[in-house]
Order: C-alpha cells, then structure tokens, then sequence
C-alpha cells in the first residue's frame, strides 16, 4: 500500500479551487476521505524520502502516477517535475487530470515533486536551492544562504533520474520541468548550463532579477558555445508582474514581464533549430495569482494529447 501524502487545509482549499467539485470527479473505487476531522489526503500518491548525500540535506519526493498506470503495464509515461511540491504537486496533479475531463487534452504523466529540504523553513529551503549567486536580496536576512542552484541542479541528475526512472516506467527522453518564480530561475539557469537533462521546460514569471540579473548577463557566454539547443520551452509571466504605475502589486519593484521578453528574445535570436519556444503574458494576473493558469497552459502546450497519439 502506497503512503498518502498528507496536505494542510490551505493546500485543500486551493485544491478544491482549481478542480471545482472533487468529490464528483472522483472513481468509485477510490477510497473516501477519513472523518472526525483528520486531515485531508490526497489519495493515490507516494512520498518516497531521498537525500542529497553530497550536501547532507534530507529530501523528499511526492509521486502521483496516470490513472491508467496500473492497467497498462507496458505502457511508458513521461515525467513532469514540479518545484516548490508544497503548492505546485497538488495544483498540477489537478490540473493535469481536469484538463482530460471533457476528452483528452493533456497527455498522461508521472507527477514528481520535488520538496524543500525535510523540516527546513521552505523560504530558506528555496534560497539556498534555486538560487545562483549568494548575493541574495537586500530584504533577506544577513544570515540566509543563497547560491547553490547548481549543487541542487546536480542532485537531481545524480539522485532524482535513477531513482524515479528505476522505480517507474518512464520515458527518459521526455523529462519536463516545471518551477514558479525561484523555481523559474532555476529551470532557466539549467537550460543555459544542461539543456539535456530534461527535454521540455515551463518556465514561470523566473526571478531573472535576482542578484541585478546575473542570469540574464551570464546568458550570452552560456549560449556563444552551444551550436543547437533542443528543447521545448513555455514562459509565462503576469501583466502585473511589470512596473506599472496606479496599480502596486506584489514583486514590482522589478520588471519581470520585461526580463522575461529579454531572456526570450535572447533565446529566439540563436535560431536553434531544435528549440521550440513560446511566452505569454497573462492579463490579469500579478506574481501571486499566475500560476494556476500558467500552469495550465504550459501542460496544454508542451504535452498535448495530440501528440501522444501520434506515438
């Protein structure tokens, strides 16, 4: 019997957000939630605990596999890894399954989350994790530790692919990356250094700010010796997430819609023949509230069903 992967009530309440009415999706064999004010569980999932023995870092990995997993023993899946697990497993598990309601629109895939560090605050978790530089933001503590992106980055590669692509049965070449904010950054900063690792990447409002935005200065120096670039690339950012004025939202003190037509623009200018790349700016949404439909339309673009039938 798998372990359940046990989420608080604010998890719960943006769940129900996104899905509408859980419980009239839900099959008839799938097992009720407990009464007498247990907390709520999201069934059918697996957390499977996996240190980074380099760094010494307790993780763990939150797991949701297709519904047609167990009967299609032959059959191969690929993999979406989602940063920051806490918020973004639930909201894609949802996401991913409500999209196919109605017909098939996004192709089934093995969810896996990577989490913060085992009983570390999360913010800290994710500076240290999905950060470049350790010149971290003036507003965070003098103590805080920034800077170890690529230490992370090689942890999933060593540690994360063998275990997922040994336990499960994946498709290795169509590994997707999926990270919010810092969790952009970081799915940027791997596209630029090892592009290879995973064949599509959505790209969500990336703090290509951070630290006067090393990225985006290191960018040109990555990509002047790399002939091609395959990949799959959707970026989204949030009409809000630019410096406007009468209208203060969260994280404007930087232009991220501007940075993120920057990066894209650099991107395009290569003319890779094997990079295919989308962006949008979503109307109506700030860096708080973009991501349950950036989400949305990244599965929608980088795994349509369509092209599950076509194998």
């Amino acid at each position: 019997m798998s372990k359940k992967l046990i989420v608080g009530a604010a998890a719960a309440l943006c769940l129900a957000a996104i899905t509408g009415a859980v419980a009239s999706q839900q099959r008839s064999d799938t097992p009720a939630q407990r009464g007498e004010g247990m907390a709520y569980e999201l069934t059918g999932t697996e957390v499977h605990d996996l240190p980074d023995q380099a760094r010494n870092i307790p993780y763990q990995l939150f797991v949701s596999l297709p519904a047609s997993y167990a009967d299609n023993p032959q059959k191969r899946y690929p993999v979406v890894y989602v940063t920051d697990a806490d918020y973004g497993f639930a909201m894609l598990r949802s996401i991913g399954r409500r999209m196919n309601n109605a017909g098939p629109r996004v192709e089934e895939f093995i969810l896996v989350g990577l989490s913060y560090g085992t009983g570390e605050d999360p913010i800290a978790s994710r500076r240290r994790d999905y950060t470049p530089t350790p010149r971290g933001p003036s507003e965070a503590p003098a103590d805080a530790l920034h800077g170890e992106s690529l230490k992370y980055r090689d942890y999933i590669q060593r540690a994360v692919f063998p275990f997922v692509e040994q336990r499960y049965r994946t498709m290795p070449d169509r590994r997707v990356f999926v990270g919010h904010s810092y969790g952009g950054l970081l799915g940027a900063q791997i596209l630029l250094t090892r592009p290879d690792m995973f064949s599509r990447y959505l790209l969500g409002s990336p703090s290509l700010w951070f630290d006067k935005g090393y990225l985006l200065k290191q960018a040109p120096a990555l990509l002047d010796g790399r002939p091609n670039l395959k990949a799959k690339v959707f970026m989204y950012v949030g009409e809000f997430e630019a410096l406007r004025k009468g209208d203060r939202r969260y994280m404007q003190e930087v232009d991220m819609v501007a940075d993120n037509a920057a990066f894209s623009a650099m991107l395009r200018a290569r003319q890779y023949p094997g990079l295919e790349l989308n962006d949008e700016v979503l109307d109506g949404e700030d860096h708080l509230s973009v991501a349950p439909r950036g989400f949305t339309h990244g599965l929608l673009d980088l795994l349509p069903a369509a092209e599950a039938s076509r194998k």
